[in-house]
């Protein structure tokens, strides 16, 4: 009772254990300064202090002790190097500014920390549905290089433009930083998307305590948990990488290590439609190819909570009901190039029948739709990313384009539908740029054939079929693509057919690989010997919207208010006034 009136009267008091010539105590807050909360959104808030302290803490919040505040007295841990306080579980109900003042005292010295939090209120629905469609690492090159080899360009006029550029109810650029590193990963950028809140990367959902363990960190309450929560959304998650991957797992997830897939896997209940790759994190270890390190049968737990399993594009076509796991290959889906054009053995190997990205996007769509409360569905072109690490930008292209059409498969739907939102954005970008065209036809080769200025005559990529993907990746006039962040590697300017790494490991260093290109020029990489791939840059993101509530998108914004457009516009109110 004494400890108890104790937290009443001064907030939170941890007292710490003193250790001899340990490091100089830091006290931190979590969530950090500036973070905006959806009202009545639920999130974890910690205090930690981190060295060895004989004193305490005391935590306020708008002058007020923090237990008397969330109405519930904190998780508290002591130790000789760290001590926290934790309040899990609680939310900030009433719009406005928040402050929070944080102090602990330790051997005759003060540490203080303020921070300051901004709560939304929420807003009169407009949406009834919100379709967000990521292109991961889809930056304004990304969707340029996509459309010259779907539309075409003539005498310096565009022939058409693409579907995601057709949406014109909000256009904005997206900052993309975490609140760790200038440059994010997908993680972290999908995790804004999804909170509304910073994270760290490699972490999404989550702010980065001390703890080692990584799935103990304060958590933030995700945008599949908030539709379910408010309204009894449906939700979907649509990609074509592993679905454990780092942008849908920021839907559903809450983890410091976007590597704990095991973890990730089980937590896609969360949602009603899953379609993607990434079968070996549902299989139990026994059954050759899979990644699980447990016997967990995840895709027969599925199917006892009553989802529907696809593991063709036959069966993802005729699957019926409210619920449906449609996993497609082991790790990552194939690329268009490779899945739908080329289909060469070697590279596709026993995945034969998998969905386009439009098929499953027209299928998630179907499902989610019979929910009179409305859906939320996250669509992902996720290999843009993936190719233009591997610089191999025509794969990426021919999967940016899958992606726009995919977008089509949405417009339709909102038109007819009148109360859906689309947003289409990037988690982050790539270095890669337009340096001009590519050519041999008056013998030559290399960099010597890279025609720039007035030498760069336009493309000659067609589609005679009109599908709008070119019929034939390499022309005999084709883009010159250049890369601002790269490894050694090998460049001819040439399609290849078989996909090859950049480069190959040395030890702890990365050599460029001969094979990619032979003949080819090998141009010095610009980043540290161990990276083996392109990396993502700091450059902000395009982002388009239509539908109600698009408005809300324009001018730079960061990309947390993604979270809070969508949200916005669907009248979310997680506090229940």
């Amino acid at each position: 009772m004494l400890f108890r009136r104790l937290l009443l009267a001064i907030g939170i008091v941890v007292l710490c254990a003193a250790a001899s010539g340990a490091a100089e105590p830091e006290l931190v807050v979590l969530p950090i300064d500036r973070t905006k909360f959806l009202a009545g959104q639920k999130f974890d808030l910690e205090v930690e202090f981190r060295g060895a302290v004989d004193g305490e803490i005391k935590l306020l919040i708008n002058g007020e002790s923090a237990e008397k505040f969330f109405g519930k007295a904190p998780v508290i841990k002591r130790g000789d190097a760290l001590s926290s306080c934790r309040f899990n579980g609680v939310s900030l109900n009433g719009p406005g500014s928040v402050k929070l003042e944080a102090e602990a005292v330790s051997g005759g010295k003060s540490w203080k920390k303020s921070v300051e939090y901004t709560v939304a209120a929420p807003q009169p629905q407009k949406a009834k549905n919100v379709i967000l469609f990521i292109g991961d690492g889809m930056g304004l090159q990304s969707r340029q290089i996509a459309r010259i080899l779907s539309k075409g360009i003539t005498q310096g006029k565009y022939n058409g433009l693409l579907e995601m550029e057709m949406l014109n109810g909000g256009t904005a650029f997206i900052n993309t930083s975490g609140y760790d590193a200038l440059v994010t990963d997908s993680a972290n950028a999908a995790s804004a998307y999804a909170t509304g809140h910073k994270s760290v990367v490699n972490a999404m959902g989550v702010y980065e305590n001390s703890d080692p363990d990584p799935l103990a960190h304060p958590k933030v309450e995700n945008i599949a948990e908030l539709v379910r929560r408010a309204r009894g959304m449906s939700v979907g998650l649509v990609t074509t990488s592993n679905i454990t991957d780092a942008t849908p797992a920021a839907m559903v997830a809450h983890t410091r290590r976007r590597a704990e897939q095991n973890f990730i896997a089980g937590e896609m209940l969360k949602a009603d439609v899953v379609f993607g790759g990434g079968s070996w994190q549902f299989l139990p270890q026994s059954t050759p190819g899979s990644r699980r390190k447990d016997d967990r049968d995840l895709i027969s737990e599925f199917k006892s909570k009553g989802y529907a399993f696809a593991g063709t594009r036959k069966e993802l076509l005729a699957a019926d009901g409210d619920k449906i796991l449609g996993l497609f290959n082991l790790d990552n889906m194939n690329v268009y190039l490779d899945r739908e054009i080329l289909k060469n053995p070697e590279v596709i190997g026993n995945f034969t029948d998998q969905p386009n990205l439009m098929e499953m996007t027209r299928k998630a769509i179907d499902v989610l739709s019979e929910n009179k409360e409305g859906f939320f569905l996250m669509v992902e072109g996720a290999c843009i990313d993936k190719q233009l690490h591997a610089m191999d930008w025509e794969r990426s292209a021919y999967d940016t384009i899958e992606f726009d059409k995919a977008i089509g498969v949405a417009r339709e739907f909102a038109a007819k539908d009148g109360s859906t939102l689309i947003v289409v954005t990037a988690d982050h970008s790539h270095g890669v740029s337009i340096v001009g065209t590519y050519h041999e036809r008056d013998g030559r080769t290399g960099r010597e054939a890279v025609r720039t200025y007035a030498n760069s005559i336009y493309p000659t990529f067609s589609d005679s079929d009109g599908d709008g993907f070119p019929d034939n990746p390499a022309p005999d006039v084709t883009l010159a693509i250049g890369y601002a962040n790269h490894p050694d590697y090998y460049e001819d300017f040439k399609f290849h057919t078989t996909p090859a790494a950049p480069t190959i490991m040395s030890g702890d260093k990365a050599v460029a690989n001969a094979k990619r290109a032979q003949p080819g020029v090998m141009y010095m990489g610009n980043i540290p010997l161990n990276e083996s791939q392109e990396v993502h840059t700091a450059d902000d993101v395009p982002l388009s919207a239509d539908g109600p509530g698009a408005d809300y998108f324009k001018g730079v914004m960061d990309n947390t208010e993604v979270f809070f457009g969508m949200v916005r516009a669907l009248g979310l109110d997680p506090a229940g006034r």
